[in-house]
């Protein structure tokens, strides 16, 4: 399956709504263990990650409504868990979920076509032409 032919909603909520694969693969992690509180240095060991880029993901789920911040019982440290915000955005996230699961490659070409067309739409703004003198 290309990416072009994954159900028109999962295509579109992938475009506007899943920034990287980390960002998918944190989201995964957080929903395949509901119950548990994550902390970041947990999650950047299970997906090989530095644990300031977990802590930037982390803070992404939580402003996008996918998972909230909660006290963990260690003295000012913060656990993370999986929480959306509406059962329609669970109901996305659940299909999300099995989409990759079938359609890994679809779904990260997808993902990293939206990152390198940003990319270069930002290479392109620098790009010298003969009529900017």
């Amino acid at each position: 399956m290309a990416a072009s032919e994954l159900p028109p909603d999962i295509r579109r909520f992938i475009l506007t709504s899943v920034p990287s694969v980390p960002y998918l693969e944190a989201l995964l992690l957080l929903r395949a263990r509901p119950q548990q509180a994550w902390e970041a240095s947990d999650i950047a060991r299970r997906l090989y990650l530095g644990e300031r880029q977990v802590q930037e993901l982390l803070q992404a789920l939580v402003g996008n409504g996918v998972a909230s911040a909660v006290p963990m019982a260690e003295e000012q440290k913060r656990g993370y868990i999986y929480q959306p915000v509406s059962t329609e955005l669970a109901q996305m996230l659940d299909r999300l979920a099995t989409t990759y699961v079938s359609n890994l490659v679809p779904v990260t070409d997808l993902i990293h076509s939206r990152i390198d067309k940003r990319a270069q739409q930002f290479a392109d703004a620098f790009r010298w032409r003969k009529d900017s003198k």
